[in-house]
């Protein structure tokens, strides 16, 4: 029986909506830190730009799902980061009020009439300053990328340090 922990870290947005991208960027920013320092064969990183059933594809049988994608609040506070989580039993709860709230409910719902809900997620949705036509983050979340991928890395190495002394939810 393999009881390695499966972490699937997703940036959730759309490149070519300016600040919607950040998703993708925190896990560009990732993926080139791997090149010093590796990240555990058990970490996906990946991206997707807002299909639901995909979504629900890449958090699929998952121990940890770590979500990174923007957030637009009128009136906004630019760079403003929120963290939700959710573990298996209040997974099937509504995400309101968060970006892709509408496809995170669609996926969370699909998941778990599929069975294939992650026994955690973690939601981090950063404000930004411009959702436009057009590539390139806003300056305000270009400085937040690191930051941003810093904490998606705590959360990796705290599921990887639980799961340690705790037997994962998935066999």
């Amino acid at each position: 029986m393999d009881l390695r922990t499966r972490i699937a870290l997703i940036g959730l947005g759309n490149d070519s909506r300016r600040d919607d991208g950040v998703g993708s960027a925190v896990v560009d920013a990732l993926r080139e830190r791997a090149f010093e320092r590796p990240l555990p064969p058990e970490v996906d990183l990946e991206t997707c730009d807002g299909e639901p059933a995909r979504l629900v594809g890449l958090w699929h049988d998952v121990d940890l799902a770590v979500v990174v994608t923007s957030a637009h609040a009128y009136p906004g506070e630019p760079g403003r980061v929120v963290r939700r989580e959710f573990d298996a039993d209040g997974l099937s709860l509504p995400v309101h009020g968060e970006p892709h709230g509408r496809v995170l409910n669609e996926a969370l719902e699909l998941s778990r009439l599929l069975g294939r809900l992650p026994c955690r997620l973690v939601v981090y949705a950063v404000q930004g300053a411009d959702s436009s036509l057009g590539t390139g983050l806003s300056p305000t979340l270009a400085a937040m990328v690191e930051s941003l991928a810093d904490c998606a890395e705590q959360e990796l190495v705290r599921e990887r340090t639980a799961a340690a002394t705790v037997r994962p939810c998935h066999s």
